[in-house]
């Protein structure tokens, strides 16, 4: 991590906005700006907003509220400036200029963020490659010494500027990183694939919506869920056993946010490799946030970046208890009329989202009978571990198992050794509807 991008702990911080499009409270315009600067670790102590048709060129800001901005600055003793908005090189060294302390943009904070919760090594080498890229064009005002080199022995000449040291050894490092995440990508693609076996739901949604907390109501797992931004940045994939189908493997995400920088995508992308291959996705949506319309529409625009947006998924209305409004309630209801209102802390409306998920999947499952020897342990235990075994019927030395089990999986059935035919509930009622196509076996 730069020196420019160091923890903000302890820094009191003056928030500033330039509201030019988009949803903004009227009574806290900067209320994300300022969950981001509290998980950083700044202290707030003043805010400062302008609306205006563009931004200004040189300090983003109009010269009076630049002066404005001074002032509050050196009257709350200010150690650094925080801008909602993304910042030139060349406009945050005027404002530094004209400011005297520190100025960070939106997308700077958000780095800082994810290198301070970065646990697992591939994460860490993801932060920094996205903190290198962003820094490479701001290397001018992150580093002073800008004095040509000392000359001596071996360095006799016209001698080169610092700067342009520094960065090629940026250059270089971020080479490598590139290359070591290349494999990383490639190593989790075949760990992924190699998953394939079990049918897999990826949880995906606006930071802070509460997928971490949805999987652990799903799954009985103990992942960390935090009421702060960023809580998870590694992936944590739990089995879940869905009611009538049997076990899926449902991961938890990074969270996204509205402009997230198009660096940390591209550095998440092997972490982001369990949604890209995800056979299902939950689009976890925080139904008490005021701007919940904008957060929907920010996921949705990182998934098509992700070219997964064509993918299955049903929108989940989490935090429904925290929505006191009836009114309020019916307008989402009205809005998103196929989303699945739940409340993953109280566990209202789970059982609901499990049975739409089984019914979601269910095309990509079959209902059949597998024929084999009453002896034939290693079978039995397979079906038990990878289906939904629904009963046992014993004729002699045979047992009929009925069980719903994933397609891809019917194919590992040795045909020597057990003999596969569609359930027959199932069959009759396809043969009684000439609409429906007969389920296959193979």
């Amino acid at each position: 991590m730069t020196e420019r991008q160091r923890s903000m702990q302890s820094e009191r911080a003056v928030l500033v906005g330039v509201l030019l499009d988009g949803p903004a409270d009227p009574e806290h315009p900067l209320g994300e700006l300022t969950g981001l600067a509290e998980t950083a670790g700044a202290i707030v102590t003043a805010e400062l907003t302008q609306r205006r048709a563009s931004p200004d060129q040189t300090t983003y800001l109009g010269k009076g509220k630049v002066a404005e901005l001074a002032a509050l600055v050196a009257h709350h003793d200010a150690d650094v400036v925080i801008f909602d908005n993304d910042l030139s090189p060349a406009q945050t060294r005027n404002l530094e200029r004209e400011l005297e302390v520190k100025v960070l943009d939106r997308s700077e904070v958000i780095l800082d963020i994810f290198a301070a919760r970065a646990r697992t090594y591939e994460a860490r080498l993801a932060v920094e490659l996205a903190q290198l890229e962003y820094s490479l064009p701001r290397l001018k005002r992150m580093w002073t010494h800008l004095s040509r080199l000392k000359m001596g022995i071996g360095m006799r000449g016209p001698g080169e500027k610092q700067l342009e040291v520094d960065r090629r050894l940026v250059e270089k490092r971020i080479h490598d990183l590139k290359q070591e995440l290349l494999t990383i990508h490639s190593r989790r693609e075949r760990q992924v694939a190699a998953r394939r076996e079990h049918l897999t739901i990826s949880l995906v949604g606006y930071t802070n919506a509460g997928k971490s907390t949805l999987l652990n109501a799903l799954t009985g797992a103990d992942v960390l869920a935090e009421d702060k931004l960023f809580a998870t940045l590694d992936t944590r994939t739990r089995r879940w056993r869905l009611p009538g189908w049997g076990p899926v493997l449902l991961s938890d995400t990074v969270g996204f946010i509205r402009d997230l920088p198009h660096r940390l995508i591209a550095s998440f992308k092997a972490t982001l490799e369990e949604t890209r291959q995800a056979d299902l996705l939950l689009h976890v949506a925080d139904a008490s946030s005021p701007f919940i319309d904008a957060q929907i529409a920010a996921v949705r625009a990182v998934l098509a970046e992700l070219h997964v947006e064509e993918k299955d998924t049903l929108l989940v209305l989490n935090k429904m208890d925290a929505v006191a409004d009836a009114a309020a309630q019916r307008s989402l209801e009205a809005r998103y009329p196929h989303a699945i209102s739940v409340s993953a802390r109280t566990g209202m409306g789970l059982p609901f989202l499990a049975r739409t998920v089984s019914d979601s999947l269910g095309r990509w499952f079959h209902d059949v009978d597998v024929e084999t020897n009453a002896g034939n342990g290693r079978l039995l235990a397979w079906l038990a571990a990878h289906g939904e075994v629904l009963s046992r019927h014993f004729t002699d030395e045979r047992v009929t198992v009925h069980c719903r089990i994933p397609a891809a999986m019917l194919g590992r059935i040795d045909p020597a050794e057990a003999e596969v035919t569609p359930h027959q509930a199932v069959w009759q009622r396809v043969c009684s509807d000439p609409t429906l196509a007969p389920p296959s076996a193979q």
